[in-house]
């Protein structure tokens, strides 16, 4: 019985020694979850719903995480994937949507949407073209102002493949801008 006592006492160590460490690794990630996932998506409330589950994602398997350091990246990749997913689910909703929609609703005025989107508008719609390991640093690095360095580690790459993607994107970009 002291042994099987023992073994509890220590599971419940364990538990409350890796709940620690997630509040930890989620105290220094901040916001992470949701600047991704609002990277991909442009909605607020998409992107704090997307962060949410990528949060009870990661909590959920955090105790399978073999190297916590890596844990600023392996959350990335949750938010990034699941804020894709998310965004192809929207489209195709908004699909099955559009044929039994009901009366719009009225929104900011043609002047005041033409003025905010005159130069972001293009941009995203550029930017949602490019490959998708070619949009993850540019939205990491161009966007959210990591370096290459961090985009390097949060994407668990080598830091020259993340420069020369940056550098792909970027071309890319201006080709479209031209």
């Amino acid at each position: 019985m002291d042994e099987l006592e023992a073994v509890c006492e220590t599971d419940v160590g364990d538990e409350a020694l890796l709940e620690h460490e997630f509040e930890a690794r989620m105290v220094e990630s901040g916001s992470l979850a949701f600047r991704v996932a609002y990277g991909v998506l442009r909605h607020r409330e998409d992107a704090e719903d997307v962060a949410q589950e990528a949060l009870a994602r990661a909590y959920r398997d955090f105790k399978k995480l073999r190297d916590r350091e890596r844990f600023r990246a392996w959350l990335v990749r949750i938010s990034w994937r699941l804020a894709l997913d998310h965004r192809r689910g929207g489209k195709r909703r908004e699909l099955r949507e559009q044929g039994v929609a009901a009366d719009p609703v009225p929104g900011p005025g043609v002047e005041e949407t033409t003025a905010a989107n005159e130069f972001r508008a293009p941009l995203w719609r550029a930017i949602d073209a490019l490959p998708e390991k070619l949009r993850a640093v540019v939205v990491l690095a161009g966007i959210e102002g990591y370096d290459t360095h961090e985009v390097a580690l949060l994407l668990g790459l080598p830091d020259g493949t993340v420069k020369s993607r940056l550098h792909a994107a970027r071309r890319r970009l201006a080709e479209v801008f031209r």
